[in-house]
C-alpha cells in the first residue's frame, strides 16, 4: 500500500489543473475593474465629497460660531487660531480644539461680518 503525504497529493493536484488561457484572461481584468469602478463610485468618491464640504466648513468659521465637536461638546467660538480654535463651553470655561474635531456648526454668527 503506497502512502502519500498531504503535500504530495497537493503537487499532484496542482499539476494536473491546465494553465489559464490568454482568452480566459480578459473576462477576469474586466470584473475586476468594474468591481474596482463601483467601489470608488460607492465608496471613495462619496467619501472626498464629505472631507471637501468638512474642509470648506472649518475654513468658513469664525468667533462667535455655535459649534459641536465629534466628542459632542457643544460650546462657542471666541478665537480662532492657525491650527485650533478656543472654544467656551461654559462661563469662564474655555478649551482648545483641533480644528479637525469641530463635528457640526450650529449658529454661524452674523454681527462679524465687515
Amino acid at each position: 500500500m503506497m502512502k502519500m503525504s498531504l503535500t504530495n497529493d497537493a503537487t499532484a493536484f496542482f499539476a494536473q489543473q491546465a494553465a489559464p488561457s490568454a482568452g480566459a484572461a480578459l473576462p477576469q481584468l474586466m470584473f475586476f475593474g468594474l468591481l474596482f469602478a463601483a467601489m470608488y463610485f460607492l465608496m471613495i468618491a462619496p467619501q472626498r465629497k464629505k472631507q471637501k464640504a468638512h474642509e470648506k466648513m472649518l475654513a468658513a468659521l469664525t468667533s462667535g460660531d455655535e459649534i459641536v465637536t465629534s466628542g459632542g461638546i457643544y460650546g462657542t467660538i471666541t478665537n480662532v487660531k492657525e491650527d485650533r480654535f478656543v472654544v467656551r463651553i461654559a462661563d469662564n470655561t474655555k478649551i482648545e480644539i483641533g480644528k479637525a474635531f469641530v463635528g457640526s456648526v450650529l449658529n454661524k454668527s452674523d454681527g462679524e461680518k465687515k
